[in-house]
């Protein structure tokens, strides 16, 4: 994705993995309403886009089954210069985590509950 996302106008490609915690975990069930992040996952882009002058964002977040360290939420804005490219991709994981449902359950070697603040679907 970083090799797709250069271009020679590029002087900062910023990335943001959000990374599955080893907090005795053996594993994370993520769900998301599909719908609503259908919805809100381009206009999040663009609104950063346009805000902080990126020349690219790629943005995917996993649903399902993930391990310890398996990356939850890769994030890759480029910019011409670093500053616009930090600033836009904290704005968009900021609105991702405002605007898209995304419960967690996190199974660990005693059991299993729902994230705090995520009730479950």
């Amino acid at each position: 994705m970083i090799a797709e996302a250069k271009t020679p106008a590029m002087g900062a490609i910023v990335t943001f993995p959000g990374i599955v915690r080893d907090n005795g975990l053996e594993r994370m069930e993520l769900e998301v309403n599909g719908d609503v992040a259908v919805r809100e996952f381009d206009p999040i882009g663009d609104a950063a886009a346009e805000r902080f002058r990126l020349r690219s964002v790629d943005v995917v977040h996993r649903i399902g089954s993930l391990q310890v360290n398996d990356s939850i939420l890769p994030i890759i804005v480029g910019a011409a210069h670093r500053k616009e490219a930090f600033a836009g991709c904290e704005s968009i994981l900021e609105r991702i985590k405002e605007r898209i449902p995304v419960w967690k359950k996190e199974i660990a070697p005693r059991g299993a509950r729902w994230a705090e603040g995520n009730p479950g679907p």
